[in-house]
């Protein structure tokens, strides 16, 4: 949650300062990666960011953390409330410190609720927000995405909380508190279709999108692979199936208006599968772009990463660099700092926040960083 959000508000120019503790952050270890604190992972998720590594818990991490946050526009913070309040680092402390900070506040339940004090990863708040149930309708057992999936999305929530009080705050000269709680953004990312007829009083059917939920919605084979192709508008499935040689093409009930196809996709996505059998996917991909049908050739991951730009890290060499994920014409961003090592920068930042007493020692600053 913390690591993208912060990655996409540095690939946008923000100079962000990671502060790493307890042997540094976890996804340096998320996975194999070419060097000890890098992960392949840490390698995207970490650039753009500056590291200091700190005790905390001490007196002179303290002071540290203190010093830094005096200069800081933006805090985040993804602990438990309960860690921050012990630390010193929760809102009203920090506001002391810094009046006019944006602090944006990550957790997995709402601190109102009476789980606020959880701990929740991932995996915990898909369960909690409805994945595995649409999972189990789908494929008949509750599972989760096989992506770190509440993590990204509440990261880009936060991101964009972040963007919309920094105005605020140009405009206004206030700052403000921003509480991320997992739950609540997944409810609204989950319900924003799968509300559908639940959401009126009184309900018009229970919750859950049907087309959305037919476990023929995925890609098709073709004669000689695989391509995913979407007839979104009637006219797309009568040209479609007409082209099959289907009888009655052109006054299919199942398409005859929008709602009809909504209502019909179970069986309308079972026929385009046995369709897309009687050609190539090159053909399928030639028919739909003269149709103005949607349709792609099937992705892998692997090919997603072969198609990937190299760049060279300092430390670890060659690497692929993931895309940030908007392009802006004025201010285009990019990755203008390689993935730093566990408190790379600690003595740099240091030096001219704190008084000689309080520079980097043995009990805020392991060698490594020193």
């Amino acid at each position: 949650m913390g690591p993208l959000a912060t990655q996409v508000l540095a690939d946008q120019g923000a100079d962000v300062i990671l502060v790493e503790a307890n042997g540094g952050d976890t996804n340096r270890v998320m996975g194999p990666g070419p060097h000890p604190e890098f992960s392949g992972i840490a390698l995207n998720l970490l650039r753009n960011k500056r590291s200091i590594d700190i005790d905390l818990k001490s007196a002179q991490g303290a002071a540290a953390v203190r010093a830094l946050i005096a200069t800081c526009d933006v805090v985040v913070a993804t602990m438990r409330p309960q860690v921050l309040t012990r630390l010193g680092l929760d809102y009203e402390a920090v506001r002391a410190i810094r009046p006019d900070v944006v602090y944006c506040q990550g957790q997995g339940f709402p601190l109102a609720s009476d789980r606020a004090h959880e701990p929740a990863y991932d995996d915990i708040i898909q369960a909690a927000t409805g994945v595995s149930d649409v999972l189990e309708r789908v494929t008949g057992t509750a599972g989760l995405f096989p992506t770190i999936f509440a993590d990204k999305v509440c990261g880009l929530v936060m991101a964009q909380a972040i963007a919309a009080a920094l105005l605020h705050r140009e405009r206004t000269g206030i700052g403000q508190h921003i509480e991320v709680p997992m739950t609540q953004a997944m409810t609204g990312f989950m319900l924003a279709e799968h509300g559908s007829g639940a959401i009126a009083e009184p309900p018009q059917n229970t919750a859950g999108y049907p087309r959305i939920l037919t476990p023929e919605r995925r890609p098709h084979r073709t004669a000689d692979g695989m391509v995913h192709l979407f007839p979104y508008r009637p006219a797309h499935y009568a040209h479609l199936f007409a082209s099959a040689g289907v009888p009655s093409a052109d006054s299919d009930p199942r398409y005859v208006d929008q709602r009809a196809t909504i209502a019909n996709a179970d069986s309308l996505y079972r026929d385009v599968r046995a369709v897309c059998l009687t050609r190539t996917t090159d053909e399928w991909l030639e028919f739909c772009r003269e149709a103005g049908i949607p349709a792609t050739r099937v992705v892998t991951l692997q090919d997603m990463v072969d198609d990937l730009p190299v760049a060279e890290h300092p430390v670890t060499g060659t690497y692929r660099v993931i895309p940030q994920m908007a392009n802006f014409s004025a201010t285009p961003g990019g990755v203008r700092r390689a993935a730093p090592l566990i408190g790379e920068h600690t003595a740099e930042l240091l030096a001219d926040l704190l008084p000689a007493d309080l520079l980097p020692a043995d009990d805020i600053l392991d060698e490594e960083s020193a």
